[in-house]
């Protein structure tokens, strides 16, 4: 399904691993390190969240810190984006926003069946243009709102403010709600064609910022909102190389996930080699055209809906880059496929090496190359002062917005809503 391109050489950042501490070195004791990750998803009693819209700070790889607003874990401090809430689809799921702001604020959760709040329908309000205004009795300062809603049908979902959308939404209050199907929480929907590996899920959700606009707010300055211009572009409320950084990097206390995909090269009919699921959420208020290098990516499902022709049919679709519009969510199987059989003896496919001028070689003991596109390989010459590439052989690709403007940190190419996605050899990474 997904095949390897031979000359895909940007393959290893690491210089920005190591120094952020993702990549460990080799440990001696020979322990595997398959980087399973499972999704964070907020912890809930009987299906019952709370939440305080509040403010707070996050900050961005050259060095600014952004005053937000989120919609945080009652139970700890600020974060960007809100938590994950992960539910079965059928259920009623309770919600309750406590109001730490200085103005109104309310939830809409798109998809969802039976909204109430405060036991009534949540209706919304319009202003003369037609245009969303508030929720029905937004929880004022200092107040609050529960809402309940029936779990929809199994996929990822925004949740977001309903009220004065322009202004709170770019101001950071949204999340992901993700509703899995009863009794396989491996699947995406309730089709058996959509399993995955439950150690490799991520949720994306792909957002933007105006500091003009953010700085305006905290110093509670008039801004006009139809004139915003974005200049940093989020992944889960981080940049590159912040995006690669684990969950709950110690450095970035306010911004929990990571988007680092990390996987092992898929076995046909091994039924313990499944694909990973990424499942990408726009909270902006533009397409974010979302590409993967050196991979297609299945798409499975849609704003919840299953992709599926007349019958039943699987109508699911490979795709190289994933556009996902706003509010819209697009749930993908990502999986690496060796197709060209490379064998250090039998096959060794050579390949040829970039010239050091076309290496960014960092201080030290790193490069951006791992010089060899291939899993568990010999790598080529090094650069003068380089002793490791990589960990043990291992293939980095680049993923980002393909609207290369959302690939940067006010205007600093290489950021953005970029990442990466991490393949292992076949037998594992020796590591801690």
């Amino acid at each position: 399904m997904i095949r390897k391109h031979r000359r895909t050489f940007v393959t290893a950042a690491v210089v920005l691993l190591t120094t952020a501490g993702v990549l460990a070195a080799p440990a001696s004791s020979g322990a595997v390190n398959d980087g399973s990750r499972r999704l964070p998803c907020e912890a809930n009693s009987a299906n019952t969240f709370s939440l305080d819209a509040k403010s707070g700070y996050v900050s961005t790889p050259d060095g600014n810190s952004i005053f937000m607003w989120s919609f945080a874990p009652s139970t700890r401090g600020f974060q960007l984006p809100g938590p994950t809430l992960c539910v079965d689809a059928g259920v009623q799921v309770t919600v309750v926003l406590h109001n730490s702001l200085a103005e109104p604020t309310s939830i809409v959760f798109p998809g969802q069946q039976h909204v109430r709040a405060d036991g009534r329908p949540a209706q919304p309000r319009f202003d003369g243009t037609g245009l969303l205004t508030s929720m029905t009795d937004p929880a004022a300062p200092g107040g609050s709102v529960t809402y309940t809603f029936t779990a929809g049908t199994p996929g990822t979902y925004l949740y977001e403010s309903g009220t004065d959308v322009a202004l709170q939404r770019e101001m950071g209050l949204y999340g992901a709600v993700v509703v899995r199907p009863p009794g396989v929480p491996d699947h995406v929907n309730g089709r058996g064609d959509s399993v995955f590996d439950l150690n490799r899920e991520y949720v994306y959700v792909l957002s933007e910022v105006d500091p003009d606009l953010h700085l305006a707010v905290e110093r509670r300055r008039p801004y006009d909102v139809t004139k915003t211009r974005a200049r940093y572009f989020f992944i889960n409320g981080r940049s590159m190389p912040d995006t690669i950084a684990p969950d709950n990097a110690a450095w970035l206390p306010s911004q929990p996930y990571g988007a680092l995909v990390h996987i092992r090269p898929f076995v046909p009919g091994d039924p313990n080699s499944r694909p990973a699921l990424v499942r990408y959420l726009d909270a902006g208020s533009v397409n974010y055209p979302f590409h993967p290098h050196g991979n297609d990516q299945r798409v499975v499902n849609q704003d919840g809906q299953p992709a599926e022709g007349a019958g039943g049919s699987d109508a699911s679709y490979d795709k190289f880059l994933v556009d996902v519009g706003p509010g819209q969510s697009v749930d993908v199987l990502d999986q690496w496929v060796d197709a060209e059989h490379w064998d250090p003896a039998s096959n060794p496919i050579p390949v040829p090496l970039p010239q050091l001028q076309d290496q960014i070689v960092g201080p030290g003991t790193e490069t951006w190359f791992s010089e060899n596109p291939y899993l568990g390989g010999t790598p080529g010459e090094l650069p003068a002062g380089v002793v490791q590439n990589n960990q043990c052989g291992e293939y980095y690709m680049v993923a980002h917005s393909h609207a290369l403007e959302q690939a940067t940190n006010f205007g600093a190419s290489f950021g953005g809503m970029m990442t990466l996605v991490r393949i292992d050899p076949p037998a594992g990474c020796p590591g801690s």
